[in-house]
């Protein structure tokens, strides 16, 4: 795959880069002697690059692969093939002893802040516990002004340092995630699916959040997300997944304005539409069967059996995340095309 997007150009190297990257799961049978029968192919050749202060949105159905490549990112699973460069270094199949220093580069905002956080701990005790594992970060005379200080910077009150979790709403549990993962002053967060658990209301207000921090602090985000109206408010950068690939890729305008890839394409069609006035009026995108098991995918692309376009050649070769003959933004299909599917009217 080759995908050169965002700042490259500049000059400006990524603070993270994942290249080739491949991560199946082995299934196995037997109780005394266990044997692979096949793999669950999670994530299959995704090239990825984030550049300081920046958002690369990752998008896709459920089942794509979307936490696993989470997961690969920051180390909590390891790659069974491929490159994972942070900052220039490799960090891709790094021990849990090597991999040490690098954790306080790359941190993990979880998608469910009701099960991420231990409901045994006062929220001092949790914002505070990478002190623990990383004490050259913070002197521990200094750290309990620091957790509030951490707090305040998400928008939580300081004196309730010595309450816990269940005392607390899912947008504020949130807040105290995130406040955790700035902890140890990364400058990368890789948020998985973190406003997927929250109201609506609160949504907004974390992604705001968010926002803020990014400007405050300098972050560069990989943000990871079902819903494409969130990942468009917030992402410079995005990138569709499609059963453990990266189907198209481009920045928020090419994607959202200017699709190419008829998957890209079906998931926006389905995006509601908030104007009543509007609504019927677009060319809606239905597509036909289920998403195939990573277990077994088709040959050749991937989408093609869901896909109104696909043809034989479809299902021989498997197509490259490209950039178009016109310049056009990186997409991985034989006959790509741009398409209204906001404003067309049928």
């Amino acid at each position: 795959m080759n995908a050169e997007l965002g700042q490259a150009d500049r000059g400006v190297d990524p603070v993270l880069e994942a290249k080739d990257l491949v991560k199946h799961f082995p299934i196995q049978r037997g109780v005394v002697v266990k044997r692979t029968v096949g793999h669950v192919q999670a994530v299959d050749g995704v090239d990825l690059k984030l550049y300081p202060g920046k958002t690369l949105g990752v998008v896709g159905e459920s089942g794509c692969g979307k936490s696993t490549l989470a997961k690969l990112l920051v180390g909590l699973e390891s790659p069974t093939s491929g490159s994972i460069k942070l900052q220039g270094k490799e960090i891709g199949n790094l021990s849990n002893r090597r991999m040490r220093p690098f954790r306080r580069d790359i941190q993990l905002v979880f998608q469910d802040p009701y099960t991420s956080l231990n409901p045994r701990l006062t929220v001092g005790d949790i914002v505070g516990e990478p002190f623990e594992i990383h004490p050259e970060v913070v002197p521990r005379a200094k750290r309990a002004g620091e957790v509030k200080e951490l707090l305040d910077m998400v928008g939580l009150s300081p004196d309730h340092v010595n309450r816990y979790p269940h005392q607390f709403s899912g947008g504020q549990r949130q807040r105290i995630g995130i406040a955790r993962a700035l902890a140890l002053r990364p400058q990368v967060l890789v948020c998985d699916e973190p406003v997927s658990a929250l109201d609506v209301s609160i949504q907004g207000q974390v992604i705001n959040l968010l926002e803020r921090l990014q400007n405050e602090l300098g972050l560069a985000y990989v943000f990871i997300a079902h819903d494409l109206s969130v990942v468009r408010h917030i992402a410079d950068e995005v990138a569709v997944m499609y059963l453990g690939k990266v189907v198209e890729q481009g920045t928020g305008p090419e994607i959202y304005d200017h699709p190419r890839h008829p998957y890209t394409q079906a998931l926006l069609s389905a995006v509601p539409v908030p104007d009543p006035d509007l609504r019927g009026q677009r060319d809606e995108i239905v597509l036909q069967g289920d998403v195939p098991s990573p277990i077994d995918p088709p040959s050749g692309c991937r989408f093609r059996t869901r896909c109104w376009k696909a043809t034989d050649h479809c299902a021989e070769e498997v197509p490259s995340l490209d950039v178009g003959d016109n310049g056009t933004h990186p997409t991985a299909c034989f006959y790509a095309e741009e398409r209204d599917v906001t404003h067309a009217v049928k």
